[in-house]
C-alpha cells in the first residue's frame, strides 16, 4: 500500500498529473470521483475529465463514503479530497460544525486507505490566496488545510504542482529540505 498526495492551486495541473501516474502504475486504473453535481457549468467539467480518460479506466463515483468500494490490489485515483471535504461540510444540505467534519473525514480515510491498495490522492492548496472574506469559506479553507495536513502526514509522497510542474516535497516518507 502507498498513499500519494497531489496538491496545488486552481489550474496547476494536478488531475492530469494524477491521471498519467496512475497509469504508468497500472493498466486499468480506478478513477473514484468525490465531486457533487451543482449546476450544468460543474457537469460540463466532469464531462470533459471524463472524455480525457480513456475506456481502460473503472470509474466509480462516491460522494462521500470512499471506504465502502472494494479497491484492494488497485490503482486508485480520489480526485478530489476538496470537493470530498465539501460534501462532509455541507452534509444533507446544511453546514457541519468544523471539527466534527474533519473527524469524520479523517475516520473515513483512514477506513478506506486500510486496503492493500495504492492511493493517488489530488487536493487543492486554498489556503494560499490569503484570508477568505466569508466566515463559512474561512471554515471550509480551516477544514480542508487541516484535512490535507492529515493526509500529507499518513502519505508517502507528497507532490505540489506549481505552473504544470511536479515539485517532490516528500519522497519515501521523508520531507524533502534544502
Amino acid at each position: 500500500m502507498s498513499i500519494t498526495l497531489i496538491t496545488g492551486g486552481q489550474r496547476s495541473g494536478k488531475s492530469l498529473y494524477a491521471e498519467r501516474l496512475a497509469l504508468s502504475l497500472s493498466p486499468t486504473p480506478v478513477y473514484m470521483a468525490t465531486a457533487h453535481v451543482w449546476d450544468d457549468e460543474f457537469r460540463e467539467r466532469v464531462v470533459r475529465h471524463q472524455e480525457r480518460r480513456g475506456t481502460e479506466w473503472t470509474n466509480i463515483e462516491e460522494e462521500r463514503w470512499l471506504s465502502r468500494h472494494d479497491i484492494s490490489g488497485r490503482v486508485v485515483l480520489v480526485d478530489c479530497l476538496t470537493l470530498w471535504a465539501t460534501n462532509y461540510f455541507f452534509a444533507d444540505g446544511e453546514e457541519t460544525d468544523v471539527d466534527t467534519a474533519l473527524e469524520a473525514l479523517k475516520a473515513e480515510f483512514d477506513r478506506f486507505t486500510a486496503q492493500d491498495a495504492t492511493f493517488i490522492i489530488v487536493t487543492n492548496e486554498i489556503g494560499s490566496g490569503g484570508t477568505p472574506v466569508n466566515d463559512v469559506q474561512r471554515r471550509f479553507t480551516d477544514l480542508l488545510g487541516w484535512l490535507n495536513q492529515y493526509v500529507a502526514s499518513k502519505a508517502d509522497e507528497v507532490v505540489l504542482m506549481v505552473s504544470g510542474i511536479p515539485v517532490k516535497v516528500k519522497v519515501k516518507g521523508r520531507v524533502i529540505k534544502d
